[in-house]
């Protein structure tokens, strides 16, 4: 199997301590409706940055949408969150006392996903995440990949006045992201094993909305193109996004080929393993077989099981909640004074 060609930079079990065993993912992103993805509330600007086209042109000074790391890492986690509440392996809140939640400032500190993801306690205790993210950039500029949508709100009788004759006031024009727009990223994991390893790359693939009203645009398929084994992480996203915009054919036109895309990628990324630190790269045989392997784990069969495994690997880490210090505790005493 693929996953054992790995194993020189996975952990056999899980560990508090980091040992600097880094497996990279490059992911590309590609959305398959209007997506949205701002900071603000409705009516806002897309979120967007402007950095240098290319590594080689850098003097030509591009606008690119940006999907940020939030923006990628909150879906998967709940994601990953629902099966696990669906196979119960979510516990209980010490703090609170009741089930893990996300955005409660009270995680269980004990299930697969704060060991992985991490948590950080408000009175007091933090797992620093396993899973590290950047800003994903477009290929294309923010001009190209974005578009205007006039929202508006008819009454029940299908017109936009009700039946006093009183006209409706919900008529906005938002930006969206159109659909075929490509981000680039690049998703490290650090010191994983290789069930935890299963479980991001899952979560990866599995996640299908992102960004703003998710119950109704928002569709992104995401392609895992690379993986690597380091004991250094890999180059930023927005330096393989350079790269990959002077590598292609220009002009470039909304929409374009992704196939075309995807091989331009792959044939920049293949000279990474001269980078400083990293040691391999799976072939595209090697990667298919990882996938194929983690779609078996997360398959109706073997789901179960997996899962369970996973939790079971970090029992020997779980610590029963600290007792809290008696509130009526004497205070220390003053030394007494030499006489």
């Amino acid at each position: 199997m693929s996953i054992n060609k790995l194993n020189p930079v996975l952990a056999p079990t899980y560990e508090n301590f980091p040992k600097g065993r880094i497996v990279s993912l490059i992911v590309l992103r590609t959305t398959h409706s209007e997506t949205i993805f701002r900071t603000e509330g409705s009516g806002e600007p897309m979120c967007s940055e402007f950095v240098p086209a290319g590594l080689e042109d850098k003097k030509t000074i591009v606008q690119r949408l940006v999907m940020t790391k939030r923006k990628q890492v909150a879906p998967e986690r709940r994601r990953g969150r629902e099966f696990l509440r669906a196979h119960e392996l979510l516990y209980t809140s010490p703090k609170e006392g009741s089930l893990c939640s996300l955005n409660t400032n009270a995680p269980c500190e004990m299930c697969v996903d704060c060991f992985l993801y991490g948590f950080a306690a408000g009175g007091g205790g933090a797992q620093k995440s396993r899973v590290w993210t950047e800003d994903a950039f477009s290929i294309l500029t923010a001009g190209q990949a974005v578009g205007d949508r006039t929202i508006n709100a008819i009454f029940e009788n299908g017109t936009m006045r009700d039946e006093n004759g009183k006209p409706s006031t919900a008529l906005n024009t938002s930006e969206y992201i159109k659909p075929g727009v490509h981000f680039i990223d690049v998703v490290t994991l650090k010191d994983v094993t290789a069930d935890e390893l299963r479980y991001a790359i899952g979560n990866i693939l599995l996640t299908s909305r992102y960004g703003a009203v998710s119950s109704r645009v928002g569709r992104m398929e995401n392609q895992i193109l690379g993986v690597f084994g380091s004991i250094a992480e890999l180059p930023s996203s927005l330096e393989l996004v350079q790269a990959t915009y002077d590598a292609l054919p220009k002009p470039l036109e909304h929409p374009f080929d992704i196939d075309l895309l995807s091989a331009t990628v792959k044939q920049i990324i293949a000279t990474w393993t001269n980078k400083r630190g990293v040691s391999m790269q799976l072939s595209e045989d090697e990667l298919t077989s990882l996938i194929a392997d983690v779609d078996r784990h997360w398959s109706e069969t073997e789901r179960d099981d997996f899962l369970k495994r996973l939790d079971k690997s970090y029992q020997s880490f779980r610590l029963p909640p600290a007792e809290k210090k008696s509130k009526n505790k004497s205070k220390k005493t003053p030394l007494e004074t030499e006489s």
